[in-house]
Order: C-alpha cells, then sequence, then structure tokens
C-alpha cells in the first residue's frame, strides 16, 4: 500500500518538489542555482552565486510587492549563522525568519504553502 504525503496544494502554487545534486525541481522546472520560492512563483535571481554570506538575497524577497509573514532560509546541508543586522532587517518588515537546512527549509515552505500561509524561501542548493 503506497502512501502519497504530498500536500495538496491550490492550483497555481509552488511545490518543491525536490532538491539535490546542486539542483532543485519546483512545480516541474529545474533549478541549479540559489532560488527564491513565492507561493505563486518561483525565481533564481542573476547575479547571485552561491556564497551564503552574501545577504542580498535575503533583502531580494522584499524586493516585490508580495510580503511574507515567514520567510524560510535554507542554507544548503548545515544550518549557517546569519548576522543581527539581517535577522533586525526582516523583522522591520514584520517577517519571521527561520534558518535551517535546505531539505527542512524545502519540507516546510511545502507544508505551509499547502496551509494558504505567507510564505517565502531563499533556497541555497544542496550537492
Amino acid at each position: 500500500l503506497l502512501m502519497d504525503v504530498t500536500p495538496l496544494v491550490s492550483k497555481g502554487r509552488q511545490l518543491i518538489e525536490s532538491y539535490g545534486d546542486g539542483a532543485f525541481k519546483i512545480s516541474g522546472v529545474v533549478y541549479t542555482d540559489p532560488v527564491i520560492v513565492f507561493p505563486e512563483s518561483c525565481f533564481s535571481p542573476d547575479n547571485f552565486g552561491t556564497d551564503k554570506s552574501d545577504f542580498r538575497l535575503l533583502r531580494e524577497v522584499f524586493q516585490t510587492t508580495y510580503s511574507p509573514s515567514v520567510l524560510l532560509y535554507g542554507t544548503g546541508k548545515n544550518t549557517s549563522l546569519i548576522p543581527e543586522i539581517e535577522k533586525e532587517f526582516v523583522r522591520q518588515q514584520n517577517c519571521v525568519l527561520d534558518i535551517m537546512n535546505t531539505g527542512a527549509a524545502c519540507r516546510t515552505f511545502n507544508v505551509l504553502c499547502a496551509e494558504d500561509r505567507r510564505v517565502a524561501a531563499v533556497l541555497f542548493p544542496v550537492d
């Protein structure tokens, strides 16, 4: 007996299907760079490398018209620290920053998206 554990996601919502081997599969599209995922869109910003200490990606989330109440920051295989000034920046946007490894961030994004929460995720690939 197979059990489907894929969360029910509304039509038009992004679903992170898989991650690993330096890539993500999100709603049928493969990305090989860091991505920013919103419930209704996903993109890989130009000119961003894989340097997790470059926090412009985090700030890029708030350059859109979408304002998340939860921002997941998937830092790759292991969880890494984020400077207090960046955490404070996110707090000033009335948003909760949750830092975790990329796998946990992918799973959490799918669950929160299925619950129609105002969520966004910055995800770094895992080899």
